[in-house]
């Protein structure tokens, strides 16, 4: 029984792939509303949540310490909004913002239970934006434009998950990530008579803070080893 129970949690020289579904979280603490104002008009950009989903790949380096790495896609999901005194205009509308991840990060492991293991993660992240999004008012615009088309950040994580003996690990957890620089640059323009325009920017650093779940398939180091001989 002992030694059933050390070869369904033992990490070391596995690796588990996994499946995870991330809804982004907007939190006040990290300033999810972005504004810009110029005489007599006011622009406003505000992260109102978004998903990301991916696949990861677990490499146990030791029973307490794992490498992982793997990819995603996130959705951050914008609400922006223009306002002008004069005219008496005021529109809003949304607008998404698409862009991929490739996070490598650390593990460490702390045994709570017979199957429930807390676990932290420190790394960063390698982030891809392959295009530019417009969204437009009646009278408006806004034109995200990222910053560069590959950019880095650096993320922690914190999180629970419970192992079982053959139907695979279950987690639960939160992650947040902030580029080293801004992720890109919204310029809000307001289309006066004659559809004059009046562009404001301001940039927008891509920081979020995201619930975790995450599934891992299963694998014995025993069956691994034998694959191998």
């Amino acid at each position: 029984m002992l030694l059933l129970a050390v070869g369904a949690f033992a990490q070391k020289g596995v690796t588990t792939f996994g499946i995870q579904v991330k809804p982004v979280i907007p939190v006040e603490f990290f300033d999810p509303l972005t504004s810009v104002e110029r005489p007599n008009l006011k622009g406003t950009v505000e992260l109102t949540g978004g998903n990301a989903f991916g696949m990861s790949i677990r490499v146990g380096l030791t029973n307490t310490l794992s490498f992982e790495t793997g990819i995603g896609q996130i959705k951050r999901s914008y609400i922006f909004g223009l306002t002008n005194d004069t005219s008496g205009f005021t529109g809003s509308e949304r607008v998404r913002f698409v862009g991929y991840e490739i996070p490598v990060t650390g593990l460490a492991f702390i045994r709570l239970g017979e199957r429930v293991w807390m676990n932290t993660a420190l790394g960063f992240s390698i982030d891809m934006y392959p295009s530019d999004v417009r969204s437009d008012l009646e009278s408006g615009q806004i034109y995200i434009f990222r910053r560069r088309w590959v950019q880095m950040g650096v993320l922690g994580n914190l999180g629970v998950e419970y192992r079982t003996e053959r139907s695979g690990s279950f987690y639960l957890g939160a992650t947040f990530r902030r580029p080293f620089n801004d992720m890109a640059v919204a310029e809000l323009t307001y289309l006066g008579p004659n559809f004059f325009p009046y562009p404001m920017r301001t940039a927008l650093d891509g920081s979020y803070l995201t619930l975790d779940l995450r599934y891992y398939f299963h694998e014995d180091p025993e069956a691994r080893l034998k694959r191998k001989g």
